[in-house]
């Protein structure tokens, strides 16, 4: 049974920095292409970002371009995303998906597995 793991959300002031895990036990993680979207209050899931089987095409949501990073461990099956100089309008809970198939997408249809999500507080 493939589960998707998230951890590392939390509160941070404007500015600051989280890093999120996602741990996919029970997935073939080497052949599946692996997604973080996000959901604010209110509002509809996002895209963020996507990571292709191999970890060499990357892809971002313009709102987060240049202050986000997504990368992977296919020896702990796991991917992560590094969020630096995080805004309150970041605040939202943050999901992992995943899609088998290495390549890469960016709708939420594409992915056939996701994780609980975790919340993301960015204070003023």
């Amino acid at each position: 049974q493939v589960q998707l793991v998230e951890s590392g959300g939390g509160l941070v002031q404007a500015g600051g920095s989280l890093r999120l895990s996602c741990a996919a036990p029970g997935l073939t993680f080497r052949s599946s292409s692996m997604g973080w979207f996000r959901q604010a209050p209110g509002k509809e899931r996002e895209f963020v970002s996507t990571i292709n089987w191999g970890g060499g095409t990357t892809y971002y949501a313009d709102s987060v371009k240049g202050r986000f990073t997504i990368s992977r461990d296919n020896a702990k099956n796991t991917v992560y995303l590094q969020m630096n100089s995080l805004k309150p309008e970041d605040t939202a809970v943050y999901y992992c998906a995943a899609r088998r198939g290495g390549n890469p997408r960016i709708s939420q249809s594409e992915y056939e597995y996701w994780g609980q999500g975790t919340q993301v507080t960015v204070s003023s």
